[in-house]
């Protein structure tokens, strides 16, 4: 395949994440959309690796994915305790808490 239609496939993936991101009003499906940015990222990171000749980009999808399973733990973490407090995930019912 040509690294065209890799770079291709990743834009329409971050476009979709994007959308998730802004459109959603649950926060795992928010924490969904972020994921696939993060793979969108990694797609690219990879055609550009293979096109180069280097390693690089492989490297670089490795960090990506180990830092898109800390943010999952940590996400899902405080989407759980903030489920617990509020009986709700909802972000626009988040945005209303008070100090």
């Amino acid at each position: 395949m040509l690294v065209n239609q890799f770079l291709l496939l990743a834009a329409v993936l971050f476009c979709i994440g994007v959308y998730g991101v802004i459109a959603r009003k649950n926060a795992v499906l928010v924490l969904m959309s972020i994921e696939l940015i993060l793979n969108a990222v990694n797609l690219n990171f990879i055609a550009f690796a293979l096109r180069n000749g280097s390693t690089d980009g492989h490297t670089f999808a490795l960090y990506v994915i180990a830092i898109a399973a800390a943010e999952v733990g940590v996400g899902l973490g405080l989407v759980l305790l903030v489920y617990r407090n509020r009986k709700t995930i909802s972000l626009d019912d988040l945005s209303e808490m008070k100090g």
